[in-house]
């Protein structure tokens, strides 16, 4: 299962997907107001989103299935498992950020203006409407940088927490990630009990600039 990340959509993954046909039976979803999908009354939160892949697997009886998160799917995917570690198997996450506060929740925030987004990046205001259509891509950017407001405040995945899981887990970032640092990423892969570090070369934080083949290939290695 491939889950996506913050303001992001299932249809990014497409040429991930293409490049990993025939070796997995693939699955994706867009988390709720997101992709095209209704933006509920209630607040966006990793509770919500959690939810959103429970009842996915639920309903395609996928107990157990594998997942990989990019960013905030990563640490959807993470939440799930330290609530019951039999939902979900392996686990493979990149550019998931684990260091929440209130100073980085508020930085991480500012950065999701529309109006700011339409003035000084016209294209991506662009990418994103379309990315979101028929739903309003403003009201995500909003509805996503309270729910990263409330994370500094109260963050889920403590150290604390990330001890408790016990799936086996890659944690991967890349070394030109600005968003996410490498000692948050390391200190994380080392909490778990089951956890690994992996370092993608030359790479930045959006999931575009990764390449498909590089990851698909790194997906394929901790999954087979």
């Amino acid at each position: 299962m491939l889950l996506h990340g913050a303001i992001g959509a299932a249809s990014q993954f497409d040429k991930l997907k293409e490049e990993l046909k025939g070796n997995f039976e693939i699955y994706s979803l867009n988390f709720s107001g997101h992709g095209g999908e209704k933006i509920p009354d209630e607040k966006f939160s990793i509770g919500l989103f959690a939810d959103d892949v429970i009842k996915f697997i639920d309903e395609n009886n996928l107990q157990g299935i594998d997942v990989y998160g990019y960013s905030m799917g990563g640490y959807v995917a993470l939440y799930i498992a330290s609530k019951d570690k039999n939902k979900i198997g392996k686990i493979f996450t990149t550019a998931t950020k684990f260091e929440w506060n209130e100073e980085t929740s508020l930085k991480e925030s500012k950065m999701l203006n529309p109006a700011k987004i339409e003035e000084k990046i016209p294209a991506f205001a662009k990418a994103l409407e379309k990315r979101h259509s028929p739903a309003d891509w403003k009201a995500v950017l909003n509805k996503t940088a309270e729910m990263m407001v409330e994370l500094g405040k109260k963050p889920l995945l403590t150290d604390y927490v990330l001890e408790k899981i016990e799936n086996e887990v890659l944690v991967s970032v890349g070394d030109k990630d600005t968003m996410v640092s490498l000692e948050e990423t390391a200190n994380a892969a080392g909490r778990l009990k089951n956890g690994k570090l992996f370092i993608f070369a030359d790479t930045e934080h959006p999931i575009e600039k990764i390449g498909s083949k590089k990851l698909s290939q790194e997906i394929k290695n901790f999954f087979s």
